[in-house]
């Protein structure tokens, strides 16, 4: 009797054995396939997360260059419209009128005379004036102006640089009297021939200030008397600054 009832006991245990490992084995199954799933789902909401900024970037880049090429498109058909003079008139007053405010900053701080030293403010101050106004006109016709100088330009503004004392007062003195000369003979140009009415505006307008700084170049040191000379030897001259 007590044999049986051993052996039920045995039985029963191991039965309650079985079914532990196999409950156990079904939760650690269970256990995987969550950790999995989980997993799953962290790595496609990570890849989610890292495709997005990218999306939002390759956007951004295409939405740059579909403005910039906007741009330049809106750029070549305002100077399309323009007549060969009216362009060259607007690109030459432009990088013109951005040196002369450079060379009279320069001027303002190196000049020794105080002659020098106050045409070059009054550069500054004209010129910054003028070259807003010939923004505006050209903005108004889908054209973007260079607010840089150009190599070509930039050389000239390095070598005055450069230069000191009387020898820069001279040099300025002399590249100035020589550039409005110029100047005034290019505006009067544009102001009676030109074929755009606002360019023509403009430099009707710009006029009576240059003809003043030509008149006040002949006066800095070195230029006295020069003028008459410098008038017909510049004429036939291909720079244009303002």
């Amino acid at each position: 009797m007590n044999n049986k009832h051993l052996i039920k006991s045995g039985h029963i245990y191991f039965l309650a054995v079985l079914v532990a490992c196999g409950l156990w084995a079904i939760a650690g199954k269970a256990g995987i396939r969550i950790d999995g799933q989980n997993a799953n789902q962290n790595s496609q909401n990570s890849n989610a997360a890292n495709q997005e900024p990218r999306s939002q970037n390759r956007n951004a880049n295409k939405s740059t260059k579909t403005n910039a090429n906007t741009t330049a498109m809106g750029e070549q058909t305002g100077m399309a419209n323009l007549s060969s003079q009216d362009r060259n008139f607007l690109q030459d007053a432009a990088m013109g009128g951005l040196l002369e405010v450079e060379l009279g900053r320069v001027a303002a701080q190196k000049g020794t005379s105080d002659a020098v030293k106050q045409f070059g403010q009054r550069m500054v101050d004209d010129h910054s004036k003028a070259n807003s106004d010939l923004m505006s006109v050209a903005s108004s016709k889908g054209i973007t102006l260079p607010t840089t100088l150009d190599e070509k330009h930039q050389k000239e503004l390095t070598k005055m640089s450069a230069m000191s004392g009387a020898e820069f007062d001279r040099a300025y003195s002399k590249l100035m009297l020589n550039d409005h000369v110029k100047d005034v003979s290019e505006f009067e140009k544009q102001s009676t021939k030109g074929t755009d009415a606002d360019l023509k505006a403009f430099a009707s307008k710009t006029l009576p200030t240059l003809q003043e700084h030509l008149q006040l170049a002949k006066t800095l040191p070195g230029n006295e008397g020069a003028g008459n000379s410098n008038r017909s030897s510049n004429r036939n001259s291909n720079s244009n600054r303002p």
